[in-house]
């Protein structure tokens, strides 16, 4: 598959000119439901991409866990928007936004049940049938298991991906916080999840409150990711990585660190 190399940063307004001075930026990844499918581009982004820089969108609201089936509107959405950046493939997440019309404004995790499956399924298959490009599936982060759950994580994600061929769109900072709230071991998920084939990775930060940790997107990423970082790289080095960041956004210098971070645990180049 043809897709993001290197080491790459979610694309932001408030960020724009941070990430268009980064000399070795191969790739950016963009919330597609703020791209308006007509176009114009925004002028950062579209500055990018006349560089050569890849740009994913990445989808935010498709609810592919959602027991009805997905809006053809806001399929048609995230394919206009592939074509307008000349995307390789689109990103969403295993997760339901809305049920019943009613929007819950989050992500919300599943039920790992044989029934979620097949609606899961069902959504990504309506999805292939009309996207330009291919799909990666992220999971998401979660701060609870439902009662019904009558798969482990591994054979639930490992079952979708072989179910849809769809790619992977692993998150390690969602991997980590998902271990630690489960009081689970990360790096044996790892060893279960096919990692050939993941088209990219999510890196991000967070932070423990109230007995949890929370994968925020506005805090430093931890040491404890990072290393899970180099875990993965060990057994399977993914394409690409991204740093994500939707808040808080902190001095330039220390965004650059972060992202020579990224570049130091997987031995991919600095991009700053």
């Amino acid at each position: 598959m043809t897709g993001p190399h290197g080491v790459g940063i979610g694309w932001r307004p408030e960020i724009a000119g941070f990430v268009a001075d980064l000399p070795g930026l191969r790739f950016v990844e963009v919330v597609a439901e703020g791209v308006t499918a007509t176009g114009p581009l925004p002028a950062g982004l579209a500055t990018l991409r006349e560089r050569g820089v890849t740009v994913v969108p990445h989808g935010v609201r498709l609810s592919l866990g959602g027991a009805e089936p997905v809006d053809p509107a806001r399929v048609a959405h995230l394919g206009a928007v592939a074509e307008l950046v000349g995307a390789p493939l689109v990103s969403e997440h295993i997760a339901f936004v809305r049920a019943g019309g009613v929007e819950a404004g989050h992500l919300l995790p599943l039920p790992r049940s044989r029934e979620a499956v097949d609606a899961v399924c069902a959504n990504v298959a309506r999805a292939q049938a009309e996207l330009p490009v291919p799909i990666a599936l992220e999971p998401i982060a979660a701060l609870f298991d439902w009662p019904d759950d009558e798969l482990d994580e591994a054979d639930f994600l490992t079952e979708i991906l072989d179910r849809t061929g769809a790619f992977l769109l692993l998150d390690i900072a969602n991997v980590y916080a998902n271990a630690r709230n489960r009081s689970a071991d990360p790096v044996a998920l790892l060893d279960r999840l096919p990692l050939d084939r993941v088209s990219y990775v999510h890196v991000a930060g967070g932070t423990d409150h109230g007995g949890y940790y929370h994968d925020t997107h506005t805090d430093p990423v931890p040491p404890a990711v990072l290393d899970l970082l180099r875990e993965l790289c060990a057994r399977h080095r993914p394409p690409a990585l991204l740093l994500e960041r939707d808040g808080h956004y902190p001095p330039a210098p220390v965004l650059r660190a972060e992202l020579d971070a990224l570049a130091a645990a997987s031995g991919f180049p600095v991009v700053t």
